[in-house]
């Protein structure tokens, strides 16, 4: 029979393997001799043998015995309470993307000091569409933020889908480009998985190539699409525990909701440091009795659908987390205005959740900031790989 401190002692164990890979790769340990996931190991090993006496003794309460002030703020066996009022707790995606951009000027820096340049991202933007070109500038905002270099190469409604391949294994080819994304959508001439196919996948910053995709399926090392990538960054900075939890993503598109429920329910051991999470999907299918009852047993819910007001206070359970990806431009019809709603009717869910994101200011910042990280994270790659060849 496993008991509860057995139990327990799986979940730290896990928990700090988890951390240990996480930190070998978002700090950029770099050892050419032992594969990170066999260093991984051996670190947790020594971490075990070190305290798994104080561990079982302590009844098991991660707190009290680990040692180590950062993954205790990562990482925490129970989700931290919201005392200070019956109102959720707001995730502040902005907050958290400027921390993130932050860390990663700091990186990029140290890294061009070691002699290297600075990582280059290419933007293509096809046709005139406003959305677009805001998306594009925004990115292209925080890359000059951060220290990455970047290009925004515009091209008019009538380019050919064999003209855009064809630059594109252009700038596959070239040495001085370390990201390269296709900003969607495109027209519709021109088929959308050919073009994100075409994009090596050691540059595909945008984690579309679907051999990438492929990769994340498998728990395998890869470039993550930004918005999910977001998504799990937030979950973990705010300290929300996933490990065994019920998690219902709403939406099932091929970028968003389809990835997201590949992190929240892998394997945390693994290379994509996943969440351990019993996933749920629900899509435009599901029908509405069932997507509450479903909804209405999670411990989190990520919602990523563009339908305004569709997850309402009573499909929520008390102090459940809500993460709201979409976002809708609506007309408010006291003032005529427009204005960005999300999947949630935030005002109610509000008075039942635990966590809630805001719209905007939740995911979306992440989205940006991820994209920076898978920058630079290529960038460091492609050298690596330059210097072994």
């Amino acid at each position: 029979m496993i008991t509860q401190k057995m139990w327990c002692f799986e979940k730290i164990q896990r928990t700090y393997y988890q951390y240990v890979k996480s930190l070998l790769r978002n700090q950029y340990y770099v050892n050419n001799n032992v594969p990170s996931s066999e260093l991984a190991s051996s670190l947790c090993w020594r971490w075990f043998k070190r305290d798994r006496l104080h561990i079982l003794l302590s009844g098991c309460t991660f707190e009290k015995s680990c040692t180590d002030p950062c993954i205790h703020r990562l990482y925490t066996v129970k989700t931290i309470k919201n005392n200070d009022s019956d109102m959720a707790k707001c995730i502040d995606g902005k907050q958290i993307a400027a921390d993130i951009r932050n860390e990663l000027r700091q990186q990029v820096s140290s890294w061009i000091a070691q002699g290297n340049r600075s990582p280059q991202l290419t933007a293509i933007l096809i046709g005139d569409d406003p959305a677009s070109a805001t998306y594009v500038n925004n990115k292209m905002k925080a890359a000059e933020d951060v220290g990455i270099k970047s290009v925004t190469e515009t091209y008019g409604n009538e380019i050919t889908e064999e003209e855009l391949i064809n630059r594109i294994y252009q700038l596959n080819e070239d040495d001085a480009v370390d990201g390269i994304l296709v900003q969607l959508p495109i027209p519709g001439h021109i088929n959308e998985r050919k073009v994100c196919n075409s994009v090596s996948c050691d540059k595909d910053v945008d984690g579309f190539n679907e051999r990438n995709v492929g990769r994340l399926c498998l728990d395998m090392n890869t470039l993550i699409p930004c918005t999910p990538l977001g998504v799990q960054e937030l979950l973990k900075r705010a300290n929300i525990e996933t490990f065994g939890k019920n998690a219902v993503v709403v939406g099932r598109s091929k970028n968003v909701g389809m990835p997201i429920a590949m992190l929240l329910h892998a394997d945390g051991r693994n290379d994509t440091c996943a969440m351990d999470a019993t996933v749920t999907i629900c899509h435009r299918f599901t029908p509405p009795d069932e997507l509450k009852r479903f909804c209405r047993s999670a411990d989190i819910i990520v919602t990523a659908t563009g339908v305004p007001g569709l997850i309402k206070a009573d499909m929520v359970k008390k102090g459940a987390t809500i993460i709201d990806v979409g976002i809708t431009k609506v007309i408010n019809p006291a003032t005529g205005k427009t204005k960005l709603v999300g999947d949630v009717d935030f005002e109610e869910v509000c008075k039942v959740a635990g966590y809630i994101t805001p719209v905007p200011g939740g995911v979306g910042p992440m989205t940006v900031a991820m994209l920076m990280k898978n920058t630079f994270i290529a960038a460091m790659n492609l050298a690596k790989t330059r210097i072994l060849n």
